[in-house]
């Protein structure tokens, strides 16, 4: 077992082209705004214009919420763009030399920052450690960051500043935990009474005490996030902003001129807009576009059952009715084939996106070179036709067995993923399927709001899009979520993230198996293996591997944007320059 330290910087060193460092805050620029145009200086505005609707990671199914609540809250540890370990509640990184990785793989010991406080001035411990996973990891509260935490058999306080972590078995992945996206710790004396079915109820989760640079001061679900420096952060002397304005709505290209053209903003995220869009607005010289390649892919995902079907309490898209085609391994290859992924990569995202046909695509070592995309109408009408789905009414649209090759096609409301539907839809209608288009506002979408049937995790549709990758520098996490155990289903309140509803037991296997191997090598391999099973068998279908592209003002220095880890992760260290 080797030290974080000692594993991913070799893979760096051995495969430069996924190491990928943060913008060198120096080039954001520096040309002035008339004093008429500039923003005040001691106030940071940021647009989300998918906008936060909770402020409690644990309970985000997409990352705009996720953003929001990093602010606030904090993990133990994160990981830079080099892949080494960055450390906020953790006064040292654990390893073997200093005794904090057990030799056998077993455990792992953090040793926590003294004097830490949570903004109310309430005493950060190693009880609050204790208490998030036991909170993670209740199903009755239904966590989204759950499956993160099943490795674990116990986690203890040694005594105020001193955790261990024991897991069920040698866990070469022990970093996964507690760090990063998903490791932000929540203060037990606020959740403690909202630690079961009502956990969403909990007033943190929309006025979050944190132990971070600032604390909330207002918060407007789907519209504004207000936050000012916390009296109570390590550092409080530091920090350059006596306001923080997180604005939500909107879309994605009005933020970006806000940023780039206006100089109304200072930071625009997710900018999901058309390539040649973004280079005229760049041009105006307020701004730029930072982009870095991370672990993000935009996929289809195709319904393993039929959304069309209900159980008798109501339940569509349920284990009990398989989809009628999509489970046919040709017809998911034709819908494979029908896919321009050079179009859309080219047309749609220029520099900001690369056609994929991998699931896993960073870190680089990851990133399989064993599979191939190809866009061929021709073939795809051949599987079709092998497969018996025909058009026998001459109503243009194939079927069979009296079932219409009929599919509802959704994502959320972005110029860049309606026009990539209607790139999809185009070509499938040519193959004979009737696609209808759905957008749904993103505010929804991604809200994770088990009640509402619009939601990623219910996925009432036969195909779905959205962009999503690994949050850490090891896949394991990620590669779980097409685990039998991870489909999301009504008995589990929609909280898990298998939306396809596949379930393989060689690929839980090939999970399990990478969940055990301690050798780094042959582990990278079982994951690679993995993502060759979802691909050669078009269980999803990897569109374009896309950049992570923000707006940056010539007036903001201090961005250092990681893969693994959210935009907001080091915003103390933002300033105007």
């Amino acid at each position: 077992m080797a030290s974080r330290h000692a594993i991913f910087p070799l893979l760096c060193f051995l495969f430069l082209s996924g190491c990928r460092s943060g913008p060198d805050p120096a080039q954001t620029g520096t040309a002035p705004v008339s004093s008429g145009e500039a923003v005040a200086s001691d106030t940071l505005r940021l647009l989300y214009w998918q906008a936060p609707t909770i402020l409690n990671p644990h309970f985000s199914s997409g990352f705009k919420d996720s953003e929001a609540s990093r602010i606030t809250l904090e993990p133990l540890a994160s990981f830079n763009a080099e892949g080494d370990m960055v450390l906020f509640l953790a006064a040292e990184e654990p390893t073997l030399e200093n005794g904090g990785v057990a030799a056998d793989g077993r455990s792992v010991t953090w040793k926590l920052k003294e004097g830490i406080q949570w903004s109310d001035g309430t005493p950060f411990t190693a009880g609050d450690v204790v208490f998030t996973y036991e909170f993670i990891t209740n199903p009755e509260v239904g966590s989204t960051t759950a499956g993160t935490y099943e490795s674990i058999e116990t986690v203890e306080a040694l005594d105020d500043t001193t955790v261990q972590i024991t897991f069920k078995e040698p866990n070469p992945a022990w970093y996964l935990v507690f760090t990063g996206t998903e490791g932000m710790i929540l203060p037990q004396h606020l959740f403690q009474e909202y630690a079961g079915a009502n956990g969403r109820e909990a007033p943190a989760n929309r006025m979050p005490v944190g132990t971070g640079p600032y604390r909330v001061t207002e918060f407007r679900p789907g519209d504004v996030v207000v936050y000012e420096p916390s009296p109570s952060y390590r550092e409080a002397d530091s920090l350059a902003f006596s306001r923080i304005e997180l604005k939500g709505g909107g879309d994605a290209t009005s933020a970006a001129r806000a940023v780039l053209q206006t100089g109304d903003a200072d930071f625009a995220y997710n900018l999901q807009v058309e390539a040649p869009v973004l280079q005229q607005l760049e041009a105006a010289g307020r701004g730029e576009v930072v982009a870095s390649f991370g672990s993000l892919v935009e996929r289809v995902i195709l319904n393993f059952t039929d959304p069309n079907q209900a159980t008798a309490d109501g339940e569509r898209s349920n284990l009990q009715f398989p989809h009628p085609f999509l489970t046919d391994p040709q017809v998911r290859q034709a819908l494979n084939l029908a896919i321009d992924r050079d179009t859309i990569a080219e047309r749609l995202y220029g520099a900001t996106g690369r056609a994929t046909a991998n699931f896993l695509v960073a870190p680089e070592p990851f990133n399989s070179g064993n599979t191939t995309y190809t866009y061929s109408l021709e073939q795809a009408q051949t599987l079709l036709d092998q497969a018996g789905w025909v058009d026998t009414n001459n109503n243009g649209t194939r079927d069979k067995n009296g079932v219409e090759m009929a599919v509802v096609f959704q994502t959320s409301v972005n110029p860049l993923r309606q026009k990539t539907q209607e790139i999809v839809k185009q070509s499938l209608e040519s193959i004979g399927m009737r696609v209808e288009l759905k957008s749904i506002d993103a505010s929804v979408y991604f809200s994770g709001d088990p009640a509402n049937s619009e939601t990623v995790e219910r996925f009432q549709a036969d195909l779905q899009m959205l962009a999503t990758g690994n949050t850490n520098p090891d896949p394991g996490a990620y590669m779980k979520t097409y685990t039998c155990d991870e489909i999301t289903q009504k008995a589990n309140n929609w909280s898990k993230q298998n939306y396809a509803r596949y379930c393989n037991p060689a690929y839980d296997a090939l999970w399990e198996q990478s969940n055990r191997e301690l050798d780094p090598e042959r582990r990278q391999q079982i994951f690679i293996q993995m993502n060759d099973l979802l691909v050669n068998e078009a269980v999803v279908l990897p569109v374009v591997h896309r950049a992570d592209a923000a707006g940056v003002s010539n007036q903001l220095v201090g961005i250092d944007l990681t893969p693994w880890d959210l935009h907001t992760w080091n915003i103390a260290e933002w300033r105007r320059p």
